[in-house]
C-alpha cells in the first residue's frame, strides 16, 4: 500500500471552508484535474504541495495522508530553546523522510550487527553503566575528554547516515532533525553546523541516544532519555564527583560557578550541562546540591560562547560546495553525498530534490547539484 490522500479528510476540509475542488485548485495555483487525481488516489503531491495542501486546509501530516505505519518515517526534532514544533515543521520532515527513500538503494550495505540499549532507564546508576560501556567502545576512558569526532563511528556503525548541513545560527527553528526510515532500517541524522561546538557535542550525542534505542524514536520518553544520555555521556560520574568535591570546597556560589566553568572550557562542553550533571550526582548520592542556580547559570552561559562548528571548520564561510562535501566526508564520514552523487549521475535527479530533502535555499541546492553533477 503506497501513501495516498485521506480524501475523506480533505473533502470534509472542503465542506467545511464552502470551497469546491476547483476553489482548492485556484488556491493552490493547480489544475482541477490534479486536484482530483490526489483524490482518487491515481497520485500524490510532491512535498511542496503536501506541505501547502496541509496549511491551506489546517490538516496535520496524519489527517492528510494515509500511509501503512510500518512504512511512515519517524521523526523527532532537537530544537532551538523555546521553539515550537508545529503541524508544517512535523509535515515538511515527513515529506523529507519520503523523499529520502529513493536515496537508500545508493547507501554502502549496512552493518547486520547494531548496538541497542534493550532497557533505556533514567535511574542514575543504570545510565552511569550505559555511558561507561559506549565510552569503552570508542576507546575512551571515563574522565577523558569526549569529543563530536569520537562519536561519529558510532553513527556509521549502526545504520545511521549523518548528513551535516548549514541552517544558520537563528534562520532555522531546529538544531538537529533524526528521520528513521523503519522499513528501510536506515537513519538520517540532520546536524546544523552552525551552532556552537559545546552544544553541537551535545546534541550528537543526544542523536546517538536515539539511534541506540530506535523502539522510543518520536516519542517524549525517546527525548528524555536522550537528553539524560548526552548529558551522563559527556560529563560522567568520575568527573561529577571530582568537579562535586571542588565545587563544595568553594566560599560561595561564584567560587563553585568558578569551577563549573573551568570544567566546561577542559571539556568543551556547556556550563549548564556540567552542572546539570553535579547536581545530579549529588542527589543519586543523596549530598546537598549545589548553591549556584539555574538562573545564574543561564546568565553566565549566554555571555560566554565559543565558536560556530562552521567556523571551525570552514574558513571563510560559507565554504564553497566541494569543500562543504570533503568535509562531511571526511570529518563526518558521511555516505551522504557520494551516495547522493551515483543517485544524481545515475536517475538524473535535479537541484529540486536535494533542495527538497536537505531544506535549504535553491541556489544552495543548484550550487551542491552543479558540482554532484561533474
Amino acid at each position: 500500500m503506497q501513501k495516498r490522500i485521506h480524501s475523506q479528510n480533505l473533502q470534509q476540509a472542503l465542506q467545511d471552508r464552502g470551497w469546491s475542488q476547483k476553489d482548492l485548485a485556484a488556491e493552490m495555483g493547480l489544475s482541477a484535474q490534479a486536484v482530483t487525481n490526489w483524490i482518487k488516489g491515481a497520485d500524490f503531491p510532491r512535498p511542496d504541495k503536501l506541505l501547502k495542501l496541509a496549511t491551506t486546509l489546517r490538516l496535520s501530516f496524519t489527517d492528510l495522508v494515509i500511509t501503512p505505519s510500518k512504512d511512515q518515517p519517524v521523526i523527532a526534532f532537537r530544537k532551538k530553546g523555546g521553539a515550537k514544533t508545529t503541524d508544517a515543521h512535523a509535515l515538511k520532515a515527513m515529506a523529507m523522510g519520503t523523499l529520502l527513500k529513493p536515496l537508500v538503494q545508493f547507501l554502502p550495505e549496512p552493518r547486520s550487527l547494531r548496538a541497542q540499549i534493550p532497557s533505556p532507564s533514567l535511574q542514575y546508576d543504570a545510565l552511569q553503566v550505559v555511558v561507561a560501556e559506549v565510552r569503552t567502545r570508542i576507546g575512551l576512558g571515563v574522565q577523558a575528554v569526549l569529543s563530536y569526532e569520537h562519536l561519529i563511528g558510532e553513527f556509521g556503525c549502526n545504520g545511521a547516515v549523518i548528513v551535516p548541513v548549514l541552517w544558520g545560527e537563528k534562520k532555522n527553528h531546529k538544531n538537529a532533525l533524526h528521520i528513521l526510515l523503519p522499513q528501510d532500517q536506515v537513519t538520517f541524522i540532520f546536524l546544523n553546523l552552525d551552532t556552537r561546538l559545546e552544544d553541537f557535542k551535545f546534541w550528537m550525542a543526544h542523536e546517538l541516544a536515539h539511534v541506540y534505542t530506535p523502539d522510543l524514536a518520536g516519542q517524549n520518553e525517546g527525548e528524555d532519555f536522550a537528553d539524560a544520555f548526552a548529558g551522563a555521556l559527556l560529563f560522567p560520574k568520575a568527573l561529577a564527583k571530582a568537579a562535586y568535591h571542588q565545587a563544595a570546597g568553594q566560599r560561595d556560589a561564584m567560587g563553585e560557578i568558578r569551577e563549573l566553568q573551568r570544567e566546561a572550557s577542559a571539556h568543551s562542553i556547556s556550563l549548564y550541562s556540567v552542572f546539570c550533571e553535579i547536581n545530579n550526582y549529588a542527589k543519586a548520592e543523596g549530598l546537598a546540591l549545589l548553591r549556584c542556580k539555574d538562573s545564574e547559570i543561564h546568565a553566565i552561559r549566554n555571555n560566554q560562547r565559543g565558536k560556530l562548528v562552521s567556523e571551525i571548520l570552514f574558513d571563510p564561510t560559507p565554504p564553497e560546495p566541494a569543500a562543504y562535501m570533503a568535509a562531511a566526508q571526511n570529518v563526518f564520514r558521511s555516505a551522504f553525498f557520494p551516495s547522493l552523487r551515483r543517485m544524481v549521475k545515475s536517475k538524473g535527479t535535479g537541484p529540486g530534490y536535494i533542495q527538497q530533502i536537505m531544506d535549504i535555499p535553491m541556489q544552495d541546492a543548484a550550487a551542491l547539484h552543479g558540482d554532484l553533477s561533474r
